[in-house]
């Protein structure tokens, strides 16, 4: 029984996909496991270290702050209504990083055509 990790693969791989697979133990390829959502990409073993160093890259250039408070914004998100408190709030945090001086320098990073300054 994988009950130490349930939370987490039922979020990842769904309810039904959880069920079948919990109960039979059975082993799944790395394509069923992308169309089950629980990766995001599969790719040959030659190709691994460049994929690994695209998505590095990538994450490496967004702001750090802006990193963390959207890993907080799916986790305070996800499940919860489409109230207007809830637009009120994500409205409010978005202003919140374009005012912060991580969002100011990302914007002017972007307008002056240079690398922000997280990067040098």
């Amino acid at each position: 029984m994988p009950a130490t990790i349930s939370p987490y693969v039922v979020r990842a791989m769904g309810v039904q996909a959880s069920r079948r697979y919990f109960v039979s133990a059975e082993r799944f390829s790395a394509q069923q496991a992308f169309a089950m959502g629980m990766v995001h990409e599969v790719c040959t073993a030659e190709k691994l270290d460049a994929v690994v160093a695209q998505h590095v890259s990538q994450l490496m250039a967004n702001g750090p702050q802006a990193v963390r408070l959207c890993k907080q914004l799916v986790r305070d998100v996800a499940n919860v209504p489409n109230t207007n408190t809830l637009r009120d709030e994500t409205a409010k945090r978005i202003a919140d990083i374009r005012a912060s001086a991580e969002g100011k320098e990302g914007l002017q990073s972007f307008l002056n055509k240079r690398p922000p300054n997280w990067l040098v």
